[in-house]
């Protein structure tokens, strides 16, 4: 099960269009997938499509999926970004979760975390819902703060990018990604694909997951945990 990509079409950083889309569906498939989470971005000033471009280009590629009889599950949620449009969802009881559940995907601006970020997430956990931070590995405050890291996965479902596991988004985000699976600290990964290219690097951190850890601990971040996250069990 795939927690964040990009394959919705014309809407952000991700997929241009419709061939492209099934191309990298196609290609989720072949590695074992058959569960793919649709996680456009929300991300003020940047790629903030509508909630209703969303659920338009979520259909499309639902008809094209079941024209081919391509045995996929395309949940539909949104990856959001830490930032004004999201407090404002807060505020509203209103942020785009994992088919409307309160389970939602957020990511931080690498450099920093929110002031204030921890009071928040526990008010949010007392509302009933459950973060899922997306690519920890990327942000630097955790790098050299294992209290910190600990804390936030104690609090967030953790979501590690296959690509950085692979080594193919840097060094450091390497050894993070890489240690927090070691370690227990990873809920989940995902491959974040936003192109047919990086169908490459999910394959390359699957193998690396499979030869380092073993069989369980891919199968648990790939499989169980993440049907855990999706009904709303933090998997601890």
């Amino acid at each position: 099960m795939d927690l964040h990509s990009h394959i919705l079409p014309g809407l952000d950083d991700g997929s241009p269009d419709l061939a492209t889309s099934m191309a990298m569906l196609e290609g989720l498939i072949s590695l074992g997938f058959s569960t793919v989470c649709a996680t456009p971005h929300q991300k003020t000033g940047q790629y903030l499509p509508s909630l209703s471009a969303i659920a338009e280009a979520h259909t499309g590629l639902l008809k094209a999926v079941a024209e081919r009889q391509w045995p996929l599950s395309i949940p539909l949620a949104a990856e959001n970004m830490w930032d004004e449009t999201l407090y404002q969802r807060m505020q509203d009881d209103a942020i785009p979760g994992y088919q409307g559940s309160r389970v939602f995907l957020l990511e931080f601006v690498p450099s920093h975390l929110p002031m204030g970020v921890f009071e928040r997430i526990f008010e949010l956990r007392c509302a009933g819902f459950l973060p899922v931070v997306a690519h920890p590995e990327r942000y630097t405050p955790l790098w050299d703060s294992p209290d910190l890291m600990d804390r936030l996965a104690s609090e967030c479902v953790m979501v590690v990018d296959l690509a950085a596991v692979a080594g193919d988004n840097g060094r450091k985000q390497a050894k993070v990604s890489r240690k927090m699976i070691l370690e227990g600290l990873a809920h989940a990964a995902a491959s974040d694909l936003h192109c047919v290219a990086d169908l490459k690097s999910a394959k390359k951190g699957m193998a690396w997951i499979r030869k380092k850890a073993g069989e369980a601990t891919l199968e648990r971040l790939l499989a169980s945990n993440p049907r855990k996250i999706l009904e709303g069990t933090h998997p601890g």
